[in-house]
């Protein structure tokens, strides 16, 4: 048993390092206990093909910890520790099956110019979006930033009112319970450029009849004309690497190879926890884990509260994600243009009919026909992720489920990811062939993921569920993890729960992590 530290995590995903970071910087002394041989959680880089190409694991964009409330506050402590961001400036893109394609780069004219030559009632509509912006994001994000409490609320609603009174304050709460679809189609003509944004709401679990939805594509189209794409030189692991230093600067120690099996508590107060070798470590302030919640509830075992002990257990994954890294001669040459080379994102999801149909057919267990698939093009960005003139495609395929029991092409008779997953990339890879035709010469190597195998290299990731839980309006806001508990609180005294199922939920931004950090440091 060792000397009783201050504060103990659980997990080091990137919300327990910007936890762990505050604290430290508060004088807390702190210990983080990663099962993993490596610290990270879904941000880490490895040579996951062949030596010499550098691969995001899962999390490429970064764009949310670059904006984040905790970077404006360490950022430039985190730089000296290492930290290096480079900027995007074409951003996002999507091709369609009539090889034309449509994106957004932080040149407003080559933005609008994109989007007149399809509709321009929707370019000028886009303006207009993008001046009002400013003025629609300060609401946005002090949401997002905020503790999801009474207090929060009430104060953010009066805000709201007071500036838009009832019709606009009405107006808000409808935008933001409506689906991607109604927003999109009430707001645009052209379905590709309702397709272009609507791919944003399939990283999420917002497939286009989703109601709560239209913020994303939203969000995202606006912040990336705004402010462009971030992703992390040298790798998103750039991220874990500067956190950790940091940690360690003000004596925070980071254990890797260390399994909890048990929290312990007595008497409805957290101890601190039990390690899978028998050995146990006590926290004298608070233990806080950084887990999914049904792994919660296997590590505490009953809290004494039926309700919240129930809603871990219940707790809604969104389907799996597929994830396919290659390494490259050459980037793809997309038929609909040569441009499409220098986007950091390229997706292929050409109507919000086939989003729809793909999330439908996941969520019934079959393989989808045709997957949405993200191509990141990082080497667009950073040459120093491969050797010189090669490249890297880091292709992730929304949405698959977890466990399979059909094929919704009727060509693949196996139900097992073990068997699956390699026949599955084939599909994955004709499609891209389709929009960028000679892909399978370029290939040097590939390395296929299938979802069980990212629920098991970080069990946050359930059913390969990478953004640790469904965000539909029952589980978002107030009620993420659960009506009570969106500010990390459990019933057990000293016990918090950060991370992607806790508000403000899944993305880089280590939302929960520092709100959670700022609340028990007093601010």
């Amino acid at each position: 048993m060792n000397d009783a530290i201050d504060v103990i995590f659980i997990g080091s995903g990137h919300n327990s390092l910007a936890c762990a970071a505050h604290l430290a910087a508060k004088g807390w002394s702190v210990a983080i206990y990663e099962q993993a041989d490596r610290p990270g959680g879904a941000i880490k880089c490895g040579e996951y093909t062949i030596p010499g190409f550098k691969h995001d694991w899962a999390a490429m964009n970064l764009s949310l910890f670059a904006g984040s409330s905790f970077f404006q506050k360490y950022g430039k402590e985190l730089n000296r520790h290492g930290l290096a961001f480079l900027s995007a400036s074409d951003c996002f893109a999507s091709i369609f099956p009539d090889q034309t394609w449509l994106g957004v780069s932080t040149d407003g004219t080559k933005t609008y110019d994109k989007i007149s030559s399809l509709s321009q009632k929707d370019a000028e509509t886009w303006q207009e979006l993008i001046s009002d912006f400013p003025k629609q994001a300060d609401m946005i994000f002090k949401l997002l930033s905020s503790p999801m409490n009474k207090g929060t609320l009430t104060s953010l609603t009066w805000k709201l009112f007071r500036e838009k009174r009832v019709g606009g304050t009405l107006d808000f709460a409808r935008f933001m319970l409506s689906t991607p679809r109604s927003w999109l189609e009430t707001t645009f003509h052209s379905p590709k450029v309702r397709a272009l944004l609507a791919a944003w709401g399939m990283h999420l679990d917002f497939a286009p009849d989703i109601s709560g939805g239209a913020l994303f594509p939203y969000l995202e189209g606006m912040a990336n004309q705004s402010f462009g794409m971030v992703i992390g030189e040298g790798g998103a692991d750039t991220v874990t690497k500067a956190l950790i230093s940091m940690i360690r600067k003000k004596g925070g120690s980071i254990k890797c190879g260390s399994k909890v099996v048990k929290i312990l508590h007595e008497d409805g107060i957290s101890q601190g926890i039990e390690l899978e070798d028998g050995s146990k470590a006590l926290a004298r302030r608070a233990t806080i884990a950084n887990v999914a919640p049904r792994n919660f509830a296997k590590m505490c075992k009953v809290t004494g509260n039926i309700p919240f002990d129930k809603g871990m257990i219940e707790f809604k994954h969104a389907p799996g994600t597929m994830m396919i890294h290659l390494a490259m001669d050459s980037l793809p040459d997309w038929t609909a243009g040569n441009e499409l080379k220098q986007f950091a994102y390229v997706h292929l999801a050409p109507s919000l009919d086939q989003m729809a149909r793909t999330y439908s057919q996941a969520m019934a267990g079959l393989l989808p026909d045709e997957p949405v698939i993200v191509c990141g093009q990082p080497t667009a960005i950073d040459p120093s992720r491969a050797p010189a003139n090669q490249h890297i495609l880091w292709v992730q395929v929304r949405m698959v489920p977890s466990r399979i029991v059909g094929d919704a092409r009727n060509e693949i008779n196996l139900t097992k990811w073990a068997e699956v997953s390699e026949l599955f990339a084939e599909r994955v890879i004709d499609i891209i062939e389709k929009y960028a035709p000679g892909l399978r010469g370029k290939i040097i190597a590939r390395r296929v993921v299938s979802p069980l195998e990212l629920e098991a290299d970080n069990p946050n990731l359930i059913g390969g569920d990478q953004i640790c839980g469904s965000h539909h309006v029952t589980q978002h806001f107030m009620y993420r993890p659960l009506r009570g508990y969106a500010d990390g609180r459990t019933p057990i005294k000293n016990l918090y729960l950060t991370g992607a199922a806790v508000w403000p939920g899944a993305g880089t931004g280590a939302g929960s992590g520092y709100l959670l950090g700022r609340k028990l440091a007093g601010k």
